[in-house]
């Protein structure tokens, strides 16, 4: 996950970039001294290997094999090689240099042939993305939300999204029911952190940045009447955080119940707009 957005920078071996918002190269560099460890955090992480199949199933239901996918914020390339695997094309983008060298390592490690490209560019400028355009917009794990109004984003949309394309973002809402339960753990501060009416206060290695949170309504009504919803889908309605790695595995029983439990309410109102994440698919259809 990397909350990510800056000045453009394609990539080809040169990774200095002009960043005059200092909020946008701070989340850069946080994200770029994170990047290893990003990865080995999610290495034998079963809940979150969970909550990117879960995100992969959901783009499969409704975004066709072969089709070529932008990628906002890609991270360290974790989703991007994923789909490629599965036979989408991927331009991956990023903000922060450091995931996109690991992007660019495991683009070398898996050999993909050309169903990779990456490209260093802020989901504020996609205007600016080579190779538009394409058959579907992705953002997964919240790196969207580190602005507090995405409208300025899906203003852009038409610039790289052909008409009948798909958009799938996953986002982070205020009501997360694993978080708010730690009110009863003595932490009110965590456990109400996402109603913050500006924002939260994120800290990452040493640097500090805003992260904001938007409910499913509020998404829907930036895309506006050209968007056709098809899809809202909670993630991690009930089972643990992507942050929490060990509890699938200390309490494996409790973890496939609550697992089994959350299958059959992501779907459901009031449970699809709740969660960790909740992911929203819509098809472009402009006037």
């Amino acid at each position: 996950m990397a909350c990510t957005a800056y000045r453009d920078q394609y990539i080809e071996g040169n990774l200095q970039v002009d960043m005059p918002d200092p909020t946008f190269s701070t989340i850069a560099e946080a994200f770029s001294r994170t990047a290893e460890k990003y990865d080995a955090f999610a290495e034998d992480h079963p809940n979150q290997t969970r909550m990117r199949n879960k995100v992969h199933a959901h783009i499969a239901r409704f975004i066709p094999t072969g089709a070529r996918i932008l990628e906002l914020n890609c991270g360290t390339g974790t989703d991007a090689v994923e789909l490629a695997r599965r036979g989408y094309r991927i331009h991956a983008t990023d903000i922060a240099p450091g995931m996109l060298e690991r992007l660019q390592d495991k683009v070398l490690q898996d050999n993909p042939g050309d169903r990779i490209t990456f490209q260093q560019c802020s989901f504020t400028e996609l205007d600016k993305v080579h190779g538009a355009p394409f058959d579907a917009v992705f953002s997964n794990l919240g790196g969207l939300n580190c602005i507090p109004d995405l409208s300025p984003v899906i203003a852009q949309l038409p610039n790289v999204l052909r008409p009948d394309g798909l958009v799938t973002w996953v986002l982070m809402p205020p009501v997360c029911l694993w978080e708010m339960a730690e009110i009863f753990r003595g932490h009110p501060r965590l456990a109400f952190r996402r109603f913050a009416r500006n924002g939260t206060r994120a800290h990452l290695e040493g640097l500090y940045f805003t992260v904001h949170y938007f409910t499913p309504k509020k998404v829907l009504r930036w895309f506006g009447d050209e968007y056709a919803p098809l899809a809202v889908e909670g993630l991690s309605v009930l089972t643990p955080t992507a942050e929490s790695k060990n509890f699938a595995k200390r309490y494996a029983r409790l973890y496939r119940a609550l697992c089994w439990l959350d299958d059959r309410l992501a779907s459901r109102p009031p449970w699809r707009g709740w969660g960790d994440f909740f992911i929203v698919t819509l098809r472009h259809q402009p006037k």
